[in-house]
């Protein structure tokens, strides 16, 4: 089987941190280069400081979010073979003829054609900036066909839908080999099928299971079936936070860590009682999508993370010594996925921690590549893993 591999920026602080990780991308043969799309971080600034991560020591806010679009257009010059990914955005702050021309200039710019990753969008780039929300999914799946019809040629193009309207549009058509691709940030049922019958790739923010990853991939796959496309042609992608330390017992340490504590507030009610634990948000909160960190007070903060359950901790990252990070994500590999997204998460856990975690990109991705042969991934035949658990991933 032919795996890619990818590494993910939360595109906060400094530009120059950005372009630091794409020429680690770059170096270690990644395919992917993904930035996120946030108008506020998912830390609160309200407890954010030197005790919470080191981070903070350089970054006195964690919310200098950074605009995507700037950001892809200042790196694609040095992105050689790397794709460039948005990962993800929504059709609520911007209409999806603003995003496909966006999505087309970047590809006037880079070797590859660009992935625009599109979701329903969380809350809190929504609900403190006054943006309109409702009927998240129908306005995704609107936005999914007025996408495949602005990607299809210059027009003029016309659509009539409850959301998004076209009137003989005309957009400016990709180079040649050069049109964007469309990967859907899908978790539940419907999403997935939309999935499957509109886009190019399948990116859930969610880490799960291997089995919950192939029995989602299965209704991915499904939908695309019954939209007479070849279900081969949607690349299984999926964000991968990894903990990485010399030894399990490391590792296993570095899940102390304050912000990867946090990690744990970032997943679902539902994620917690599983554990038999109740969510300190509330029996109906469903995790990442509906935070609002910019409400929490410290207090707030510091409550919910004395009660964090280390079982839900561990559930939302793949920790462990280069070896077992690399076992369990060829886990995923044999369920399926095809472009893990590493997602550097113990980076934020020390200096010692972030320097070891960015020396082990190249090295998990070198083996992830090779390993990857007609028998499956690095972990064929070793199980199921963990349970499901919610990564701090898109928006």
């Amino acid at each position: 089987m032919s795996v890619e591999v990818g590494l993910v920026w939360d595109a906060v602080g400094r530009v120059e941190d950005g372009r630091g990780l794409l020429h680690l991308a770059r170096q270690a043969g990644l395919d992917t280069f993904l930035v996120f799309d946030h108008l506020m971080n998912v830390f609160p600034r309200q407890a954010w400081d030197t005790d919470f991560s080191h981070v903070a020591a350089g970054l006195p806010t964690p919310d200098r979010c950074l605009d995507f679009a700037t950001v892809l257009g200042n790196f694609a010059p040095q992105a050689g073979p790397v794709r460039l990914a948005i990962g993800v955005t929504d059709p609520h702050r911007r209409h999806p003829a603003v995003l496909a021309q966006t999505a087309l200039t970047l590809a006037q710019l880079t070797d590859r054609a660009p992935v625009l990753g599109i979701g329903a969008g969380a809350l809190e780039n929504l609900v403190p900036y006054g943006v309109p929300h409702d009927h998240q999914v129908d306005r995704v799946e609107e936005a999914l066909r007025v996408l495949r019809l602005l990607f299809s040629g210059e027009g003029p193009h016309d659509f009539r839908g409850h959301h998004f309207t076209l009137d003989r549009a005309l957009i400016t058509p990709a180079p040649e080999g050069r049109t964007p691709r469309i990967w859907l940030g899908a978790n539940r049922p419907r999403m997935l099928t939309l999935a499957g019958r509109y886009a190019d790739g399948w990116l859930p923010s969610e880490l799960m299971a291997p089995d919950e990853y192939a029995r989602r991939l299965d209704t991915v796959r499904a939908a695309a079936v019954d939209a007479d496309r070849d279900p081969d042609t949607v690349v299984a992608a999926g964000g991968v936070p990894i903990v990485v330390a010399q030894t399990d017992a490391a590792a296993q340490e570095l899940l102390r860590a304050t912000p990867i504590r946090f990690l744990a507030l970032h997943a679902g009610a539902r994620a917690w009682r599983r554990h038999g634990a109740a969510h300190p948000f509330g029996e109906d909160y469903r995790g990442l999508v509906e935070l609002l960190p910019h409400l929490l007070t410290r207090a707030e903060v510091e409550r919910a993370l004395a009660v964090v359950p280390d079982e839900v901790v561990a559930d939302q990252v793949i920790a462990g010594s280069r070896e077992t990070v690399l076992k369990r994500i060829g886990e995923l590999l044999d369920a399926g996925m095809r472009h893990p997204m590493l997602i550097p998460a113990s980076a934020l856990a020390s200096p010692e921690a972030a320097g070891y975690t960015i020396e082990s990109i190249g090295w998990l991705a070198a083996r992830l590549r090779s390993d990857a042969g007609p028998g499956g991934g690095p972990g064929s035949g070793s199980g199921s893993g963990s349970g499901p658990a919610t990564a701090a991933v898109s928006s």
